[in-house]
């Protein structure tokens, strides 16, 4: 059997054997030693970024991305793992709407998250792009989808 305990901040696990309910053996965390976190995994698989430099390169980027992804969301965060309320929603919705998407993490690039603004003329992110037209950040795309105005745009990307 195993025991979980909260020790202040500290979760300790104990793990207990016993034969004919006479304990056995005991073990807990502290009996095995510590080893810090690596990672053993070759470079190969580690995740690539690319490197923007520069407003020029950024633009030309979003341009690229916003022509190629019939659904385009910059956000901060991913799609699994927003970074902000107004990202977690636009991605909530876009879900309950039921499609597919693309998306940037602009916390991950400084000069695609202010190119976007600059792309767009909208000081916020999220920003979410339909076949290549901005649609809005989230107050809009919010009220867009509780009108069903959403849907409708959204269908059109769909058919492509």
């Amino acid at each position: 059997y195993a025991v979980a305990a909260r020790s202040g901040t500290n979760l300790v696990m104990q793990t207990s054997v016993a034969v004919n309910g006479t304990a056995v053996a005991s073990l807990s965390a502290t009996d095995f030693p510590k080893r810090p976190f690596t990672s053993s995994s070759h470079d190969d698989f580690a995740p690539k970024r690319k490197v923007v430099e520069g407003e020029d390169e950024a633009l030309k980027l979003i341009q690229e991305h916003v022509d190629s992804n019939p659904i385009m969301l910059y956000m901060k965060g991913n799609p699994s793992m927003p970074m902000c309320g107004f990202s977690a929603r636009v991605v909530q919705v876009l879900q309950a709407e039921g499609v597919d998407f693309s998306s940037v993490n602009v916390l991950d690039y400084p000069d695609i998250r202010e190119g976007v603004k600059k792309f767009s003329q909208w000081p916020t992110i999220p920003q979410l792009y339909v076949k290549g037209e901005f649609v809005g950040g989230c107050d809009i795309v919010t009220q867009m989808h509780e009108s069903g105005e959403l849907k409708d745009v959204l269908a059109e990307a769909k058919e492509e």
